[in-house]
């Protein structure tokens, strides 16, 4: 009985074989036949790609006895030698194993021996980017003059860990993850040499698990042949992979766009008691919703579905924004079920966060509100006992000189917002902190019941202005308003406005800057001031001017 694993069996014996990398095949068979094969390659790429295999053709070709340039004959001694695994001058390296210096400086030495039976040493070095840093540098100057006789082949599914003066010294060749037509091409090949009949949906399904790895898809196709024997039909395949059918996970998308969290967590609930594999269900809910997404942005194109199955998503996403849309994909995106496959937990956090997504406003965190924009309004000049309100003036203001004329004139002041568009508050309210006002009191002691550290975030903040259906304040720091504006602490300030106020309001927080707060001097009229009062001086009357 022949125990060879499939992918073994039908590895590519030529370069025409190699599925899907036709960009590289085509670049080595022109190299091969005008003789220009250089000393060292790098192929890089994913997992299962066909990086090693193309290795080893190459190393067929270049030594082939019949051709020597082009494709190998697969007849001669040399290459049923490759083939089998027991030529003596292609030397295949695990780097993950053999990753010390001592392996390098061991392969250094055994370069320049000569070929044994071929025209040329070809040393394919697997998984090259696990060398340690000490190793990879004494691979360097071997790798940059080796003898002529000797073709270094480097493979490695992560480039960018390995030193740069490697990668300038090698011919690289980037291999691309598979298309799911070259899959399915290559997998109905197998199942034609091997006499397996599966259904076309069958083999599309197994491509579609495989995520362009030829490799995965041909050890899936040989599970199924081990589990349900050389006839597999569709139903087969989706039972043993966990998957019932995109039915319940397209319901569960449907309610997640719609906006009804409840219905969803029920649908999962469901999924949850018929004993079905989590992770599996999330997948398909996460590759469902994200041709939900392409779908409303106008590329149905790009989703691989029937004209019916992308019918009923336009109805779908109809009924939503694509801001729900790309915030729900997000969230179900961050959903991590690989440390407890049994809790649904974060999965049913995410249904409950992508439910707020329509609650938050268009967010504008650099835009001033009008209220702020408003234009100044003249003031009459202070009076004596407005010296005890410290009325504020920006700092960078020259100092004014202070005569005293017989009759107050009018000065600008800072910019105020219309009286319409304030709620009523005290004059000397400090800035940075909510103004003393009944309602904005009730709404204060209100969150502070239901969440001190809420509410302490909620107190740094200066209220602006109480409207019909919203309350607007002013936040200095922007991660209060990061902490403000996140959808559960909106939801229970939100919650709290309606208790306090006997209405539905929203919060709306309005970012300004510290620097453009307008600060309080450190005196009754500043510190030289508050000097000359320590000396025992008295303030007869204070009068304010700005300068022009």
């Amino acid at each position: 009985m022949d125990s060879q694993a499939l992918y073994r069996k039908w590895r590519p014996q030529t370069l025409s074989e190699v599925a899907g990398q036709e960009h590289v095949t085509r670049a080595l068979k022109n190299a091969l036949e005008r003789g220009r094969v250089v000393h060292a390659y790098l192929f890089c790429g994913p997992r299962g790609t066909g990086k090693t295999s193309t290795g080893r053709i190459l190393a067929k070709a270049v030594n082939c006895l019949t051709s020597g340039h082009g494709e190998p004959c697969n007849t001669c001694t040399v290459c049923q030698a490759v083939t089998n695994g027991s030529a003596l001058d292609v030397i295949e390296i695990d780097a993950a194993s053999n990753r010390g210096i001592d392996e390098i400086r061991d392969l250094r030495e055994k370069v320049n021996f000569s070929p044994a039976m071929a025209r040329h040493k070809v040393y394919i070095i697997d998984e090259v980017h696990m060398l340690t840093e000490a190793a990879a540098n004494a691979l360097l100057k071997t790798l940059e003059e080796p003898p002529p006789y000797v073709i270094f082949v480097l493979a490695t599914t992560e480039s960018h860990k390995l030193l740069p003066t490697i990668l300038s010294r090698c011919q690289r060749y980037d291999f691309r993850r598979l298309t799911q037509s070259a899959v399915v091409a290559r997998l109905s090949q197998i199942c034609a040499g091997e006499q397996f009949q599966f259904q076309p949906e069958a083999l599309n399904l197994i491509a579609r698990s495989a995520s362009g790895s030829l490799r995965d898809a041909v050890n899936l196709l040989e599970q199924m042949v081990n589990y349900y024997g050389s006839q597999v039909e569709l139903p087969q395949v989706q039972a043993a992979m966990g998957i019932t059918g995109d039915q319940r996970s397209r319901e569960l998308a449907r309610y997640i766009a719609t906006n009804n969290t409840a219905t969803a967590l029920q649908t999962l609930n469901a999924v949850l008691q018929d004993g079905l594999d989590l992770r599996q269900f999330h997948r398909e809910l996460l590759d469902y919703m994200r041709q939900l997404l392409l779908v409303k942005c106008g590329s149905a194109a790009a989703v691989d579905a029937t004209a019916e199955d992308i019918k009923e998503m336009q109805g779908i996403v109809a009924e939503t924004s694509l801001e729900h849309v790309v915030q729900s994909v997000k969230l179900l995106g961050k959903v991590d079920l690989r440390l407890d496959n049994y809790s649904p937990l974060p999965l049913e956090i995410a249904i409950v966060e992508c439910g707020l997504v329509e609650e938050l406003p268009p967010a504008s965190p650099r835009k001033a509100h009008p209220a702020l924009e408003a234009k100044p309004k003249p003031v009459a000049a202070v009076r004596p006992s407005a010296v005890r309100e410290q009325y504020a003036r920006p700092e960078t203001a020259p100092t004014p000189t202070v005569p005293r004329p017989t009759s107050p004139a009018p000065a600008p002041a800072r910019a105020e917002a219309p009286a319409s568009d304030l709620t009523p508050r005290p004059s000397a309210a400090v800035a940075g902190k909510p103004a003393s006002n009944p309602e904005w009191d009730r709404i204060l002691q209100a969150v502070r019941g239901a969440n001190k550290t809420v509410a302490a975030w909620l107190n740094s903040t200066e209220l602006l202005s109480i409207e019909s259906d919203k309350v607007v304040v002013t936040v200095r720091y922007p991660i209060y308003k990061e902490k403000i504006e996140d959808p559960e602490h909106r939801k229970l300030i939100e919650d709290c406005l309606c208790k306090a106020l006997g209405k539905t309001c929203r919060i709306e927080c309005v970012y300004q800057p510290k620097e453009n707060k307008v600060q309080r001097p450190s005196g009754p009229q500043g510190h030289l001031v508050q000097a000359a009062l320590k000396m025992g001086a008295k303030i007869i009357s204070t009068e304010e001017q700005h300068a022009e």
